[in-house]
């Protein structure tokens, strides 16, 4: 199978009811994807997430790229073998690791250098070895470099990193198309542009006119208020063409992700239930649950009354307080399973929804709902 998009229903609000077909699986969207940073989801093994239903893992090009190195991977089969994962793969380029490295970087029109946050030797990216790194890695769907900034940022900084951004991405699409094989993988642009509207709409209009087969929203989430987040994205995605998928990059929290989907976007990925999970943080139906505290010590309710999965099953939230006190490696299994299945749940309801043509009553019953908060 070969890349393609299907957009099967539009719900009134925006919201988008699709299929993403790639070569190691179709992808039903909406969806949301728990990162699998260096080429594992922290906590789960690869048939637990094939368990839970996890159509598509992203991995990051930065760390595998450190250790073990794309050539190891490449030589051994690629990313899929590597990991042992049959289904779909997304990879970023690694940009937003990079640019986080405040002290150990330098941006330049050609590229960045970077140090390495293990050993503190030197690298350099640039947008044609990005897609190279990419290209040998074998993901399904992978990323252009783009520049990303701070927020706030002033508009010069913000409007000379989306400049860069479209610069660096017509490179790697002419890279690409060079060196790549379209039936095999497919490279998406990145749309930058801070949190200013004009700056977005420019971008959205120069990226799409690189005729990529999927977008991505960048920079967003980084700190602004999330009405923010939300009126930067619908700015964008009024501007990108319906037949092909959308994805924002790096979010979110359960209660937020309706308002995502209504502003048209189809793929979201986030750390959140898993590095939550690790401190004793569950996504609940009512709210966020600290299994931390004191009152759950000798509680035998599940961690969820109204969750179907393994953990809410079988565990009380007794054990589960328990085993974070005794720093059990359990704790953050279990913690992590109930929360990726949560959210893979959550969309599961939101595609049903859109499918049922009542998604702007369940967007706003389920919003008010996980946005009250259980301590």
């Amino acid at each position: 199978m070969s890349f393609s998009f299907q957009l099967l229903q539009t719900d009134t609000t925006g919201a988008r009811l699709g299929r993403l077909t790639t070569p190691h699986g179709a992808i039903d969207t909406p969806c949301f994807m728990p990162v699998g940073t260096a080429a594992t989801v922290k906590g789960l093994t690869q048939d637990v997430l094939e368990s839970l239903g996890v159509q598509i893992l992203p991995a990051n090009p930065y760390h595998v790229f450190l250790r073990p190195g794309h050539e190891l991977i490449r030589s051994l089969g690629g990313l899929h073998k590597f990991m042992a994962w049959p289904r779909a793969i997304l990879t970023d380029s690694g940009g937003y690791q990079v640019f986080s490295l405040a002290d150990l970087r330098k941006i330049a029109d050609d590229g960045v250098t970077f140090r390495s946050h293990l050993d503190g030797a030197e690298y350099f990216l640039s947008p044609e070895t990005a897609a190279e790194i990419q290209i040998a890695l074998g993901a399904d769907i992978f990323m252009v470099l783009d520049e990303c900034i701070e927020t706030p940022a002033s508009r010069d900084a913000a409007a000379r990193a989306a400049a860069r951004t479209f610069a660096w991405a017509r490179r790697s699409r002419e890279y690409f198309s060079a060196h790549g094989d379209a039936t095999r993988q497919a490279q998406l642009g990145i749309v930058q542009g801070a949190t200013f509207d004009d700056l977005r709409r420019e971008s959205a209009d120069q990226i799409v006119s690189l005729d990529f087969p999927g977008y991505a929203i960048g920079g967003l989430a980084v700190g602004e208020p999330h009405e923010v987040t939300c009126a930067m994205t619908a700015e964008v995605t009024a501007r990108l063409p319906n037949e092909k998928p959308r994805y924002l990059m790096g979010v979110g929290y359960p209660e937020q992700l309706a308002d995502y989907i209504s502003r048209g976007i189809d793929m979201m990925d986030c750390v959140l239930p898993t590095r939550s999970a690790r401190n004793g943080l569950l996504f609940t139906s009512a709210g966020r649950l600290n299994i931390r505290n004191a009152r759950f010590a000798a509680d035998p309710l599940p961690p969820d009354e109204n969750c179907a999965c393994m953990v809410c099953r079988r565990y009380s939230r007794a054990y589960l307080r328990h085993l974070v006190q005794a720093n059990e490696i359990l704790a953050a299994i279990l913690a992590t399973h109930h929360n990726v299945f949560f959210y893979l749940d959550l969309m599961r309801r939101i595609r049903a929804a859109i499918a049922s043509g009542s998604f702007s009553s369940f967007a706003s019953q389920l919003t008010a709902q996980l946005s009250s908060l259980a301590e």
